[in-house]
């Protein structure tokens, strides 16, 4: 039966060793029209052309390699499709643990179908939303920092920045605005609209971690006690003239 669903070519892979659980999910998955894959385990999904996927449903404790440990793995090796972790730990700090290692989006466990469903497609159509917000331009560049929007890559002194989804979309929303200073809830309010927990820690989060991949340049995302953060040019005008 041809199902109308604008969401319906997306390609999702299921990655948890409860074979109950991804059996639900990839049901209810497909008969809203999507293609799924599962994997029972991390070292399973690991073997798989990870980038043809549009999304991962990623478990965090499974036998092995944890699903943490994975995100962290396959995003240091480059690997940007968005995660949305499924666990049965809720903590704020396991929240920000799944964020700091690459992922878009946090499920605690017992959950819902509709919950899940929900989710996933906030996760798509914020993709889909920045895919087409960024085909209106091909590149936005400040000095030696180029943003590549077909590509989806930061270069810096032509060297690529390995930059998940969410901080590429976190620099690039502070670069687009270089003479203002955001704040964490305006971030949270443009890059996490459907996604109601999330805290400004989890800002903090990510920018701690894109600093730490620009190096030297770190101190071009500038920031303000009490205010937010911004792309700083004047500093990066400083460091280009040291």
């Amino acid at each position: 039966m041809w199902l109308e669903n604008k969401y319906m070519s997306k390609h999702i892979l299921i990655v948890d060793d409860d074979v109950s659980i991804t059996e639900i999910l990839e049901f209810n998955l497909k008969s809203e029209g999507y293609e799924v894959e599962t994997a029972v385990s991390a070292e399973e999904a690991l073997k798989k052309e990870l980038d043809n996927f549009d999304l991962i449903l990623l478990d965090v404790m499974m036998g092995g390699m944890s699903g943490f440990k994975m995100a962290e793995k396959i995003r240091i090796e480059g690997v940007l499709t968005p995660i949305i972790f499924l666990t049965a730990k809720d903590t704020e700090n396991d929240m920000l643990t799944g964020f700091s290692v690459g992922g878009d989006d946090y499920i605690a466990k017992p959950f819902s179908i509709k919950e899940v469903s929900a989710r996933v497609k906030a996760v798509l159509k914020r993709t889909e939303k920045d895919e087409k917000k960024d085909s209106d331009e091909n590149q936005l560049v400040h000095d030696n920092f180029v943003f590549d929007f077909n590509m989806k890559e930061l270069t810096v002194n032509d060297e690529k920045i390995p930059l998940t989804k969410t901080e590429f979309e976190l620099l690039t929303l502070l670069a687009r605005h270089p003479e203002k200073m955001l704040s964490r809830k305006n971030i949270i309010d443009q890059l996490w609209t459907d996604t109601p927990y999330v805290t400004e820690r989890t800002v903090d989060v990510h920018i701690t971690r894109i600093r730490k991949k620009l190096g030297n340049y770190a101190s071009v995302i500038s920031n303000k006690i009490g205010y937010g953060y911004r792309f700083d040019i004047e500093e990066l005008h400083n460091i280009l003239n040291q």
